[in-house]
């Protein structure tokens, strides 16, 4: 096949994971705007190289004039989870998405590979609209914890010297690699409410210190300079003391002062916007 065709194949293929790792990294970011937990801890995507494709077709024996018929995971996205039980999660927001629609479902985690493999899969139908109008086209989408992760990649990166001739005792370490990391993953999800609570709370202190820095900022505008580094000095002080409730009280008395001044200069506010 000449380059320049399989560079129409795969164009389209190219487009879809840009729009849709795009797209679940939004989701990731409606979460935090939200200040809510996040189920998706990472995105990222792929299109398998001409290479892998080959060798995809050949292990399968598929000719390559149904290649796309043929040869679902062309486009890969790939979303990572913190826990196990974010998966589930993550699953029903893509099967409640009106842009994607599933074909197939494997659940890899309940019922691991022999391999010790471990992840969710799901083959989505996905339409981009390209210059020769729209393409709907497979892709597949690959669910998994951060632990399982590093544990398919370094699988893969073995599979990918050896081929099928992976020695029997790296083949024994592997699935004992894979034991080790449905434990660890076992084990984060007993903590995983601690884990949490810990993480919620370095957001909100995030949130808090952001919202205090854009209230002061946006005082330098339209208050006195003097008043506004006093405020400023408050506020260095009270983060070193690393008291929330000092911070929160901090935050909620600065937004009534912003709001006053915004209150006496209009005009200066929508020069600021």
């Amino acid at each position: 096949m000449e380059t320049q065709l399989w560079r129409e194949i795969l164009e389209p293929y190219r487009l879809a994971v840009d729009e849709l790792v795009v797209k679940f990294n939004h989701v990731k970011q409606q979460y935090q705007d939200a200040r809510m937990y996040s189920p998706i801890e990472m995105v990222s995507g792929r299109v398998k190289r001409v290479s892998s494709i080959l060798e995809k077709t050949k292990r399968k024996g598929v000719d390559l004039s149904q290649l796309e018929e043929k040869i679902e995971d062309i486009a890969g996205i790939r979303l990572i989870c913190q826990f196990v039980e974010d998966i589930n999660t993550v699953v029903q927001i893509i099967r409640e998405r009106s842009d994607l629609e599933i074909k197939t479902e494997k659940d890899y985690i309940t019922k691991s590979k022999p391999s010790g493999y471990r992840s969710y899969h799901m083959i989505a139908y996905y339409t981009v609209q390209t210059i020769n109008g729209p393409k709907r086209l497979e892709v597949e989408i690959q669910i998994r914890t951060l632990a399982m992760n590093f544990w398919s990649t370094i699988e893969h990166s073995l599979q990918y010297k050896y081929r099928e001739h992976m020695p029997d005792d790296l083949r024994m370490r592997l699935l004992s690699a894979a034991d080790a990391v449905d434990a660890l993953d076992n084990e984060m999800s007993s903590v995983r409410d601690e884990i949490m609570d810990a993480q919620n709370s370095n957001r909100k202190k995030a949130n808090i210190i952001s919202d205090i820095l854009n209230n002061i900022e946006s005082l330098y505008y339209i208050a006195n300079e003097r008043e506004v580094t006093k405020i400023q000095n408050e506020f260095f002080q009270i983060y070193r003391k690393d008291d929330m409730k000092l911070l929160t009280r901090f935050n909620k008395q600065l937004d009534i002062i912003a709001e006053t001044y915004r209150a006496q200069n209009p005009r200066s506010q929508q020069e600021n916007i």
